[in-house]
């Protein structure tokens, strides 16, 4: 089975990490598939996130790291996947996330969504929040892989 697990990844927080290594145990193959969304304004362009991921899922064998625009469903369509892997942190990710694998079961009745609760240590992670205390120089060492936290010290500090 072929999974692909879609996201913005801005930046990627151990959170994603924790979904990424529990899919990729699963899956016979995980597809990490990164939004480039220009509607959107990002802290790293989609090939520095697609670059970091990259780096950090390197010493994964069933992971391949790709970006993707448009719709999901046509991309999982192109990839050869009928699931979707998306993780839970919360009640609030569920109804977003339980209306999204609708939404998609609706445009392509092949594609099934397995969604993925985050360890518990993961729960009060997000990519906003991590920014969030980057910017105002909090500790964030636990939250982000190494490749994250240098690339965040990089960006930020010509930002602050």
């Amino acid at each position: 089975m072929i999974a692909v697990y879609p996201g913005s990844f801005d930046p990627t927080t151990m959170g994603h990490i924790d979904i990424i290594n529990r899919a990729s145990n699963i899956a016979d193959a995980l597809i990490v598939a990164v939004l480039a969304n220009p509607s959107k304004s990002a802290l790293f362009t989609t090939d520095e996130r697609v670059n970091q991921l990259k780096e950090i899922t390197a010493d994964m064998p069933k992971v391949q790291v790709t970006h993707f625009e448009g719709l999901l469903v046509n991309f999982a369509k192109e990839v050869g996947s009928r699931v979707i892997i998306r993780g839970l942190r919360a009640i609030t990710d569920f109804d977003y996330e339980f209306q999204m694998a609708l939404t998609n079961r609706e445009m392509n009745s092949e594609l099934e969504t397995l969604l993925i609760p985050t360890s518990a240590k993961c729960l009060f992670l997000s990519s906003s929040v991590v920014k969030q205390i980057a910017m105002f120089g909090g500790n964030y060492d636990k939250m982000v892989p190494p490749v994250i936290k240098r690339d965040l010290e990089r960006k930020l500090g010509g930002l602050k």
